[in-house]
C-alpha cells in the first residue's frame, strides 16, 4: 500500500513539472488584444513600443515596458513582474506592480495612483529569468530576502504547532494520504486564481482587489508550504523518538535550501505551492463536510 502511495506521489509530481514546463512555455505566446489598444499578456513581458500609444498594458507574469515616449492612457500593471517606463513614458492613470517594482527613467510620468504589493516575496530565484542570474550582489540580495522569508515562516509555523498541532498535521496527512487529490485541487486553484486576476484587471473596476487577492493567495501558499515541510520532515526522520517540531524545522531546512538553487528552486517552489494549497483546499473541504454531517 505504502508503495502504491509513493508511486502515485511520484507520479502526480513528474505530471505537475510537465504541466508547468508546458503551461509556461504556451502561455509565454499567450497575448490578447482587445481592440487592438488593451494588450494582456500571460506568462510573458508586454512591451509598448516607443512612440505607441494604447489604452491598457496588462502582463500576469512577466514585466511591463513602457518604450521612449509611449503613452498608456488608462493602466499599466504587472503581475509577478516589474512595470519599467523609460524616458519620457507616460501613463496617464494608475501603475500597479503586484510582486514587483515601479521603475520609472527621468522624464517618465504617471498621472494616477501607483503602488506596489507582496514585492521580493518570492519563494526560490525563479524571477531571475528576466532579469539574469550574473547580477551577483541582485542574487545575494534577494538570497538576504529568502532567508529571511523562510526565517519568517519557520517562526509562525512553530507558533502554529504550539498553539494549534493539529493543523499542520492534518495538511502533512492529506499530501500522505491523497498526493493526487492534492495536486488535482492545487492545479485548480491556481488557475481559478489566474482566471479571477485576469476579471479583475480587464474589469478595471477590480483592480483594487489584485493586491487583497495577492495576500489571500501568499497566506495560502505559507499555510501549504509549512504542511509539506512538516511532510517532508516526516519522510527524512525515520526514528520513533522524533518530535513533531523536529520534523517541521528540518523540512523547513530542506525547503529553504533547495529554494536558494537558481531555477531548479523556483520550479520546486512552484510544485510545492501546488500541493500545500491543493492541501489546504482539501483539509477545508473535509471540514466542510464535517460540519454539514453534523
Amino acid at each position: 500500500m505504502k508503495g502504491i502511495k509513493r508511486n502515485s506521489l511520484i507520479l502526480v509530481l513528474v505530471s505537475v513539472l510537465s504541466v508547468i514546463v508546458f503551461s509556461l512555455t504556451a502561455l509565454a505566446q499567450t497575448e490578447i488584444n482587445i481592440n487592438k489598444n488593451n494588450i494582456i499578456r500571460i506568462g510573458g513581458d508586454v512591451t509598448i513600443a516607443p512612440k505607441q500609444k494604447v489604452e491598457n498594458a496588462h502582463a500576469i507574469g512577466g514585466d511591463v515596458t513602457i518604450g521612449e515616449g509611449a503613452r498608456v492612457t488608462q493602466t499599466a500593471i504587472a503581475v509577478d513582474g516589474d512595470v519599467i517606463l523609460e524616458k519620457g513614458a507616460r501613463v496617464d492613470g494608475d501603475v500597479y506592480a503586484v510582486g514587483g517594482e515601479i521603475i520609472a527613467a527621468t522624464g517618465a510620468t504617471i498621472g494616477g495612483a501607483s503602488g506596489t504589493a507582496l514585492d521580493s516575496g518570492r519563494w526560490g530565484t525563479y524571477g531571475y529569468r528576466r532579469r539574469g542570474i550574473g547580477n551577483f550582489f541582485r542574487y545575494l540580495f534577494h538570497t538576504g530576502f529568502h532567508i529571511l522569508n523562510v526565517a519568517v515562516v519557520t517562526i509562525i509555523g512553530v507558533i502554529l504547532l504550539l498553539w494549534r498541532p493539529n493543523f499542520l498535521l492534518n495538511l502533512a496527512a492529506n499530501v500522505r494520504e491523497y498526493p493526487l487529490q492534492c495536486g488535482l485541487w492545487g492545479l485548480g486553484g491556481l488557475f481559478a486564481v489566474i482566471l479571477l486576476i485576469i476579471f479583475l484587471a480587464v474589469s478595471l473596476v477590480g483592480i483594487p482587489l489584485l493586491p487583497l487577492v495577492g495576500l489571500a493567495v501568499t497566506v495560502a501558499f505559507v499555510l501549504g508550504n509549512m504542511g509539506i515541510a512538516l511532510w517532508v520532515g516526516q519522510r527524512i526522520l525515520t526514528r520513533r523518538e522524533r518530535t513533531t517540531m523536529q520534523e517541521f524545522l528540518i523540512g523547513m531546512l530542506i525547503l529553504g535550501l533547495i529554494g536558494l538553487i537558481p531555477v531548479l528552486g523556483g520550479l520546486m517552489s512552484s510544485v510545492v505551492n501546488i500541493f500545500g494549497s491543493g492541501a489546504l483546499i482539501t483539509w477545508l473541504l473535509s471540514k466542510r463536510r464535517t460540519r454539514s454531517v453534523v
